[in-house]
């Protein structure tokens, strides 16, 4: 766990990641994580209220805020996506979680292809209480190895959508979840849900790269959504929650 950092305010502990998102969260000894999921999505200055009314009804700090869910009308170009993750980070910042350009906050943002929203927009999000139930959020990630340079650049098997293509994204992908969850404490044991979001078929490697790794013990679910800048072509998040719940519209 030494690879984590801390965020004690919010009672959780974090994979360090660049501005805009940590690489997942994990409960600290006496905090558990739980997931509320807004039954339309909700624009994202709409949202932040939402939520920050939602916690303080339920007696927590607005550093409890740890993972959420976004929505976003299309891909974003690598420019577009700095500029959004700057509004995102201005809130966090002002509500003490976003401090010397570390966010622990995880985080998938994702682009619905069909019925997309008309501006980014909160579809899900966690926050930690006090409850010795634990738990984790893995954040999303594509097919692009961390580190300097543009999306391009660091993208796996860049533009080839065959199957042998995606299925060389996919395992990629798989094998940042599991780094992710040994950082975390965790694994596909200990999930309760996992997330893909592609529009491109998985259904040939569904079986022998996902299901038989035990990344579908409880089933997937799978959005047909893509990633949220241009080119990345399949992204997975994975959580382990005791507690959801869905807030009317």
């Amino acid at each position: 766990m030494s690879a984590l950092g801390e965020f004690a305010p919010g009672g959780y502990a974090f994979i360090p990641g660049p501005f805009q998102y940590s690489g997942g969260v994990v409960a600290r000894p006496g905090f558990a994580i739980e997931r509320a999921r807004f039954a339309d999505d909700v624009p994202l200055a709409q949202g932040f209220a939402r939520i920050e009314s939602y916690l303080r009804a339920l007696g927590r700090p607005l550093t409890a805020f740890c993972a959420c869910e976004l929505h976003s009308p299309a891909p974003f170009s690598d420019s577009g996506f700095v500029a959004f993750n700057r509004i995102y980070a201005g809130t966090l910042e002002r509500w003490g979680i976003y401090r010397d350009g570390v966010n622990p906050v995880a985080r998938s943002n994702t682009c619905p292809l069909i019925a997309p929203p008309g501006e980014p927009s909160f579809h899900a999000f966690g926050y930690t209480v006090a409850d010795a139930g634990g738990g984790f959020v893995v954040a999303g990630s594509g097919e692009a190895q961390e580190g300097a340079g543009s999306y391009a650049e660091r993208m796996i098997a860049p533009g080839d959508v065959s199957p042998s293509g995606l299925r060389r994204k996919a395992v990629f992908v798989l094998g940042e979840m599991e780094r992710r969850l040994g950082l975390l404490g965790g694994s596909w044991a200990s999930a309760s849900a996992t997330q893909v979001y592609t529009v491109h078929d998985l259904h040939p490697f569904l079986g022998d790269e996902i299901v038989r790794r035990g990344a579908a013990r409880h089933g997937l679910t799978w959005h047909l959504n893509r990633p949220p800048v241009a080119g990345l072509e399949f992204e997975m998040d994975v959580r382990s929650v005791a507690l959801e719940r869905v807030l009317a519209a």
